[in-house]
């Protein structure tokens, strides 16, 4: 390394993390591991798997190398887990085959060992429904899952929706990329077909299926439309200018499903209403809900520059902690007084915000569609800021403490990111501490840099830490 790419480093480093003044942006981001505080962070593991043009897992240490890899018959739709008997529980792709072309869509959800091999599968993908974005593994074997069936326009009129409020079709289209995730495909035998035009709703409903495939529960959002905390209103719609099918056809769009049991509920998230929901899993009623209360007549709407009621837009991945309030990563996307994400941490008893994490500059986090935030075990919150593939862990203080961009760029690693925001894309990603159970036993010794010959940025920083640098140089 010479000098002078040293001392330009070291600039770009002491700009990037010391900067209060204005925001950190760049057309050309570096990637891999950008700080790593050992004095501060969670110790572990970290899962993810690289959505856009992708079929491998990567399990990194904490220095961002790989220490185990899973290759997948299908790119991810949308994350993978680690359960605790080692084995990789996987949401997969059928785009191809699916038969709406909606943000966030799965067809299967699979399962691996250690070792790569198929143990386990669970296919949804049909004329009538097809999985989506997310799954839980419960107690007691079963799986849930979350799915979209299709309902004709002519049931959403005879449930209540308002005539003219939607219209007879739209094309699907958004930020997630072409309907494979492919860029610039030319056409072929292999190119995907035209989308099809969407006709349908596709209301969102959860189905819990055991080890042997059966289907053991069901709930859909269909049997709880009317008004009321309780119900869902089947004429709450998006503004026209999101476009697409968002304001008409894709009604709820939820994006996570759990179950909880110590309460024995569902837990479920709808980016479109912008609000979470506890769902009673004996009844199926809709116990609690937050975050908009506009959704249901119970406050006001937001409008021109002016939040309203709604306290968080666009949001995904809520999970229950273990102190019994609830954590959510809201996208702020289409947000009236400026679009930004923070992750947020909810006290569901007096309904009021208890701790949040935002940056001071929104060009430093932001991810408008997707999106995760994982409490560990320490208090620190490990972000997945999805659209941009931008991994970070930060302290209760509001400290970023560990800095990661995904180096895998449409399946390719990179030192840079030249090809625009989801390109790297990462739906979620889990932190596994060294004690996990699913990681006891396995060798991971083993250390693979996923873009070798890139600089190693936080060693630079480092050494930039100790100013006896500059006097040498």
């Amino acid at each position: 390394m010479t000098i002078l790419f040293l001392l330009l480093t070291v600039s770009f480093l002491f700009f990037y993390f010391t900067t209060c003044a204005s925001g950190f942006e760049s057309l050309i981001s570096p990637t891999g591991l950008l700080k790593y505080d050992k004095s501060k962070t969670y110790d572990g593991y970290t899962l993810f798997s690289p959505m856009r043009e992708c079929t491998t897992t990567y399990l990194i240490n904490m220095e961002g190398n790989a220490v185990h890899k899973w290759e997948t018959e299908f790119p991810p739709g949308l994350h993978s887990t680690l359960l605790e008997n080692g084995n990789l529980l996987i949401g997969s792709s059928l785009k191809k085959e699916s038969p709406v072309l909606i943000g966030g869509l799965g067809g299967k959800v699979q399962e691996y060992d250690w070792d790569g091999k198929l143990l386990w599968e669970y296919r949804m993908c049909s004329d009538t429904e097809v999985h989506h974005h997310s799954f839980w593994r419960m107690p007691n074997g079963n799986t849930l899952l979350l799915g979209f069936e299709s309902k004709s326009q002519e049931e959403a009129l005879a449930k209540g929706r308002k005539p003219g409020t939607f219209p007879d079709e739209v094309i699907p289209h958004g930020p997630e990329g072409p309907p494979t995730g492919g860029k610039n495909e030319e056409p072929g035998e292999d190119a995907p077909p035209p989308p099809k035009p969407i006709t349908h709703f596709w209301p969102d409903f959860v189905r819990e299926v055991d080890e042997k495939c059966n289907v053991v529960w069901e709930w859909h959002a269909w049997d709880y439309i009317g008004e009321g905390p309780d119900k869902l209103d089947i004429n709450f719609k998006l503004p026209d200018p999101l476009g697409g099918p968002y304001p008409n056809f894709d009604w709820t769009h939820f994006n996570t499903v759990s179950y909880i049991p110590e309460t024995d509920q569902i837990l479920l998230n709808s980016r479109n209403f912008s609000e979470f929901y506890l769902v009673s899993y004996k009844t199926g009623k809709i116990e609690y809900r937050w975050g908009n209360p506009s959704a249901y007549g119970g406050g006001k709407r937001p409008e021109w520059y002016d939040d309203g009621d709604q306290k968080v837009f666009g949001s995904h991945h809520v999970t229950r902690l273990d102190n019994g309030n609830f954590q959510i990563f809201d996208n702020g996307s289409e947000r009236p007084e400026g679009n930004r994400s923070r992750v947020v941490e909810v006290d569901p008893k007096s309904g009021e915000v208890v701790w949040e994490f935002q940056s001071k500059e929104p060009n430093n986090f932001y991810s408008y569609r997707q999106g995760a935030a994982q409490r560990l075990p320490n208090g620190n919150v490990l972000v997945t800021s999805s659209v941009h593939g931008h991994l970070f862990e930060v302290n209760q203080e509001g400290e970023v403490v560990w800095d990661y961009i995904n180096p895998i760029n449409l399946g390719k690693p990179v030192c840079k990111l030249e090809d625009g925001p989801t390109a790297n894309m990462i739906h979620r990603a889990y932190r596994y501490s060294k004690d996990y159970s699913g990681l006891q036993g396995k060798d991971l010794s083993k250390e693979e840099v996923l873009a070798p010959g890139c600089p190693e940025f936080w060693k630079i920083y480092e050494i930039y830490r100790d100013t006896s640098i500059l006097s040498e140089t």
